[in-house]
């Protein structure tokens, strides 16, 4: 008896996005998860932004700039996650870029009213074309906390970063979770308080939970037509 091997249903491709202030941790959880779960990710674009240090040093001058090339990085990025079959993991979402880091910036004085208005009107057409995330995993650390792990890390663009701007950050945060948890799936992760280096309970706990929410595919093998206990 001949066998052919497919997969049958297919779903899409689960979309898990990491969310979470500067220094939290995203990346390295990002890092884990992939290799615990095998999924494909997609970071953020820090290393290779060309408005990144300078806007540390000059943010009134470079705001709306950085802002701009994040908001089109990320887009390109949700758009073939979208298209994508595969799991995806994101570092950091396209939400952030309006609802915290371009609002912190306008409130602060950083981005003009006008720039901000155009930037978020170009964000809100841009989310007609894109897939929300399955799942939103938002990582929570006090700004002291935050400032630590900055400067554990040592990046040098980061090191004019204040516990003010992460203050402001935060609080944007908290304002944007409370509503995105009520339109979507949401897990709200304590940094603080809930470990997530090393083989810790909480990390083996979310990456159970991610299996179940999204289990590998698995072969079915298919009789041959010319088999088939109905004919005959």
């Amino acid at each position: 008896m001949a066998v052919e091997t497919v997969i049958q249903d297919t779903p899409p491709g689960f979309f898990l996005a990491i969310a979470g202030n500067i220094g939290v941790g995203k990346t390295e959880l990002t890092d884990r998860l992939a290799a615990a779960l095998g999924w494909k990710v997609y970071y953020e674009p820090v290393i290779q932004n060309p408005y990144l240090d300078p806007f540390y040093k000059d943010m009134e001058r470079w705001s709306f700039h950085l802002q701009i090339y994040f908001l089109s990085e990320r887009f390109k990025a949700q758009v073939r996650i979208g298209k994508s079959g595969e799991a995806f993991i994101q570092d950091r979402t396209i939400y952030e870029d309006v609802e915290i880091f371009a609002k912190v910036l306008y409130e602060q004085g950083s981005m003009t009213r006008v720039d901000y208005e155009n930037y978020a009107a170009l964000f809100h057409c841009m989310m007609e074309f894109l897939r929300p995330p399955d799942l939103i995993v938002y990582l929570h650390a006090s700004p002291d906390t935050l400032m630590g792990r900055i400067a554990q890390r040592g990046r040098e663009s980061e090191k004019s970063i204040t516990r003010d701007y992460l203050s402001r950050l935060s609080a944007a945060y908290d304002d944007w979770i409370a509503r995105v948890s009520k339109a979507g799936d949401v897990l709200v992760i304590d940094t603080d308080h809930v470990p997530l280096q090393g083989p810790t309970p909480a990390f083996e706990e979310l990456v159970d939970r991610l299996r179940r929410l999204y289990p590998p595919q698995v072969a079915l093998p298919l009789p041959d037509p010319g088999d088939d206990p109905g004919v005959g």
